[in-house]
């Protein structure tokens, strides 16, 4: 009997930490990294380099594959389907993971389901966004329907007169998609996996904290959620899985909006380990990592209980430190419990370099947890003890 051999497009963080939950498992876990440097390429042994635009690039390094799959959603959809048409096992396919690569299939496939969708529309110029405008109010957001993330891609767009300014975007990419902005309490998620044969598991909604449109901190569970509003998250996040045909996992960004139609509206889709799930590597019986290969595999999925009344994930973006593993015995001494995952990248400002992982006993505690997971991450970033600052309020505005 031999293991199964599972290829990941893309050596981002994903990928890297995928192989601890690859190895566990006996199989053997192949990367095709951009480059030399990539975070996953120190965790990989096999990690050829190569360009995921690149057709022939994309069949050599299916050869010898059980399933590909996919560290970002930023292959192209044409390709995907002549992989499928040369037999190569790829999951998610392209039907489904071309609504997590165009924003606008995606807001199309939601209004099908009769999902809570903010209000948008496909515009082709200026005009366009202006009569939206007009229809909706400002202001709106406007958002390339393709290669956004991490708030990339996504602009705020006040009047008509600040529209005149968006002739550059219609230029690079038409058309884009507009939506009326929305009013929100916070961001939440709805993390599930499913696999090929229909199973699906999901983990709690979580609480999600986002910074200049980069996922900053998550709470889970989301403290005071109605019950109603986690329950009918869950249950579309589980829908949009089974209706579109996803395998893997499946992260659903949405708004909260108290008192209006379901209590939320949908966001943004992504099909594949996510930055709102990292929680679940320390905090859930099964890591959104090991569920991922499990259901790619078509293997059964695993638990998703949580291990801890509450759990905090608190990411940190390169600053003033570039030698990380200096600040480790000031970082790790201030709190023991803490889980902490380096990504192996070379820091930037800004930049994703790794997340803490903390739990507590009582969701009492969150503030406390909260506080003592940004202490470590503020240690790892800036080589220092961080000012004291009180943790970010749960209620957040649009």
């Amino acid at each position: 009997m031999t293991f199964p051999v599972i290829g990941v497009v893309g050596g981002g963080q994903l990928a890297r930490m995928m192989a601890p939950a690859a190895t566990a498992l006996g199989f053997e876990l192949r990367v095709l990294a951009e480059g030399e440097d990539v975070s996953a390429v120190p965790a990989v042994s096999t990690s050829p380099v190569g360009d995921y635009k690149d057709l022939q690039t994309l069949l050599e390094f299916s050869r010898g594959l059980d399933v590909m799959t996919f560290d970002h959603e930023h292959v192209p959809t044409d390709h995907l389907r002549a992989l499928q048409d040369a037999g190569v096992n790829v999951q998610p396919g392209p039907d489904a993971l071309v609504h997590a690569q165009d924003k606008l299939v995606m807001r199309a496939a939601i209004d099908r389901l009769e999902l809570p969708n903010p209000v948008w529309a496909s515009v082709t110029d200026v005009a366009a966004l202006i009569s939206f405008g007009e229809d909706t109010g400002w202001p709106v957001v406007l958002k390339t329907p393709r290669g956004g993330y991490d708030g990339k891609g996504v602009r705020i767009v006040y009047s008509a007169e600040d529209a005149t300014e968006t002739a550059a975007w219609f230029e690079a990419m038409s058309p884009l998609l507009a939506e009326a902005k929305v009013e929100f309490t916070r961001e939440l998620s709805a993390l599930v996996a499913r696999t090929p044969d229909g199973e699906a598991r999901a983990w709690p909604v979580v609480h999600t904290i986002q910074v200049d449109g980069v996922c900053d901190e998550v709470i889970a569970p989301a403290l005071d959620i109605p019950v109603e509003v986690a329950a009918a998250a869950e249950d579309a996040a589980l829908r949009i899985a089974h209706e579109l045909g996803v395998t893997g996992v499946l992260a659903v960004e949405l708004f909260e909006t108290p008192g209006s139609g379901a209590g939320f509206l949908i966001n943004e889709l992504a099909m594949r380990p996510h930055n709102t799930g990292h929680w679940t590597q320390d905090g859930s019986v099964t890591s959104q990592f090991e569920q991922h290969l499990r259901a790619v595999l078509n293997l059964p999925l695993g638990a998703t209980d949580v291990l801890a009344p509450v759990v905090v994930m608190k990411n940190f973006l390169g600053g003033d430190n570039q030698d990380l593993f200096s600040a480790f015995p000031l970082a790790l001494a201030s709190e023991p419990a803490a889980k902490v995952h380096c990504y192996g990248k070379s820091v930037r400002p800004g930049r994703k370099i790794g997340h803490v992982n903390l739990v507590g006993s009582s969701t009492d505690e969150v503030d406390s947890v909260r506080r003592r997971a940004g202490t470590v991450a503020g240690i790892i970033r800036d080589g220092r003890v961080p000012a004291e600052e009180p943790p970010v309020i749960l209620e957040e505005k649009a």
